[in-house]
């Protein structure tokens, strides 16, 4: 008796921007794709909503885009005709000090270098910038592939290996560049006194420079909303509010692709696996948690520093030495008495964000994972620091822990919103030491998340990447498809 054709040739778990982007690269090259997301809406960790007040719209998780707007896939879609627009604020990130004066990125390398008087930061990130391109294409996929640019990606990765605080003592001239580097560099979420935190700051600021750090029009909802439109444009489907806790109760299906956790995984296909690789799946390592909030505010953040009321991103913890120390302590599992807060001020650039003459501000802070401790008040501190008088502005706050935040996406275990620890070997090994990290010992499951190369972050590249491995298996072929965008 011959068996019924599969109802699907894949079926990914999870709607999130690398999930939706695994399923667009398979719908895009002929495969009937469904989608499956636990959540009423997609999104994952870049939805958007009324978490305040009535007409104040903020970012669940995710806010400012600098890989988004940089990612060669995401660039080769036609988000644009599906509703994605996006904004660049006037200064891209700000970093404000105590005496007023601020760490600016702005669009160009020279005239940032001009802002903060110092011709150091020119010559660190121009030769990355001569083949950002290049650099981009090597930083963007999977570490143990062999890189189409040997001597770009070499150039980056001479300065990438260094810990953030040693490159920038050693490179940058002014305390304000130093300040501003090392802010950037912490959003690896890891001590910066660490080998290869040093990339995060190169990356983001080289992605700056090159191509800008906006917010989505209308909320970071938009950017997964375009995706799914285009989805539904190929003719991929998505089914929403569908728990799944066992592969066995997905359609059936030539290829799975899992748009979760390396632990999620192991729980809903562990029965396909063997006990081996269940246990190396369940010994990935989650990094730190975040503790958000979300502020409608009177007016705009009355900063001292000029620069950071045009700044998309704030980042607020002052020194070079202020930060490190801050993350160094979240490392160790401690919660800083002054800690790096990252702030974004979406409505500086984007009038739909909140009624007219009022203001958002997202902002959260690195915290031990799972920490139940409410740090309000230590990141108001901070806030109040370097803006007197912004607890004068707030009409409402929403506050979410790490706890709530897993709640709410299971992706984020313990709060970690980068898919995973980003240090050791575990910042080139995601999930597991292997030349095919998506790939999983079940030739047809796939895991396509943030917990996979290159990481964290709403670029679509880790879907993209599992999708072209998806297409090998339905092919039939070993040579990789056409296709890198």
């Amino acid at each position: 008796m011959a068996l019924a054709p599969p109802e699907h040739d894949a079926v990914v778990v999870g709607a999130g921007p690398n999930g939706l982007a695994a399923a667009v690269e398979l719908a895009g090259a002929g495969a009937s794709v469904l989608v499956v997301e636990r959540h009423e809406r997609p999104g994952g960790g870049c939805r958007s909503g009324e978490l305040t007040l009535p007409g104040f719209v903020h970012d669940v998780c995710s806010a400012v885009h600098p890989l988004g707007v940089a990612s060669p896939f995401l660039r080769s879609l036609p988000l644009a005709d599906h509703g994605l627009t996006w904004l660049h604020p006037e200064v891209l990130a700000a970093h404000p000090l105590d005496d007023g004066t601020a760490g600016v990125l702005l669009p160009g390398v020279d005239e940032t270098a001009r802002a903060m008087d110092d011709p150091t930061w020119g010559r660190l990130f121009g030769p990355v910038l001569a083949h950002w391109d290049a650099v981009l294409d090597g930083v963007l996929a999977p570490m143990l592939r062999p890189p189409r640019h040997p001597l770009a990606l070499a150039r980056f990765g001479l300065r990438a290996l260094w810990p953030a605080t040693t490159l920038a003592r050693r490179t940058l001239k002014t305390e304000a560049a130093q300040a501003l580097f090392a802010g950037i560099a912490a959003h690896t979420v890891n001590a910066l006194e660490r080998p290869l935190t040093s990339a995060a700051g190169i990356l983001l600021a080289g992605a700056g420079h090159a191509s800008g750090w906006p917010v989505a029009r209308g909320g970071s909802q938009a950017i997964v909303d375009a995706l799914a439109a285009h989805l539904a444009h190929l003719g991929g489907r998505i089914e929403t509010g569908r728990q799944v806790d066992r592969i066995e109760e997905l359609p059936s299906a030539r290829a799975y692709l899992f748009d979760t956790t390396a632990g999620a995984l192991a729980t809903i296909a562990g029965n396909r696996f063997s006990p081996s690789y269940r246990r190396r799946l369940n010994r990935f390592r989650q990094g730190p948690g975040v503790f958000k909030i979300d502020y409608a505010l009177d007016g705009p953040v009355p900063w001292t520093a000029e620069p950071c009321r045009r700044a998309g991103t704030v980042h607020v913890g002052g020194t070079l030495d202020e930060v490190a120390q801050a993350e160094a302590e979240v490392a160790r599992g401690r919660h800083p008495e002054r800690p790096f807060v990252l702030a974004a001020q979406q409505s500086v650039v984007d009038p739909t964000r909140a009624p007219a003459g009022r203001h958002t501000l997202w902002a959260y802070c690195h915290v031990p994972a799972g920490s139940p401790l409410d740090v309000t008040g230590a990141v108001e501190a901070q806030l109040e620091r370097f803006a007197p008088g912004f607890a004068d502005l707030v009409l409402a706050r929403a506050v979410t822990t790490p706890a709530q935040l897993e709640a709410y996406n299971p992706n984020c275990v313990g709060g970690d919103v980068a898919g995973g620890a980003n240090d050791g070997l575990q910042l080139l090994f995601r999930p597991v030491a292997s030349g095919h990290p998506h790939r999983t010992p079940a030739p047809d499951i796939f895991l396509c998340s943030s917990s996979t190369p290159p990481g964290g972050g709403t670029h679509g590249m880790c879907g993209y990447w599992a999708a072209r491995e998806a297409l090998r298996h339905l092919d039939g072929t070993e040579a990789e498809p056409a296709g890198r965008p």
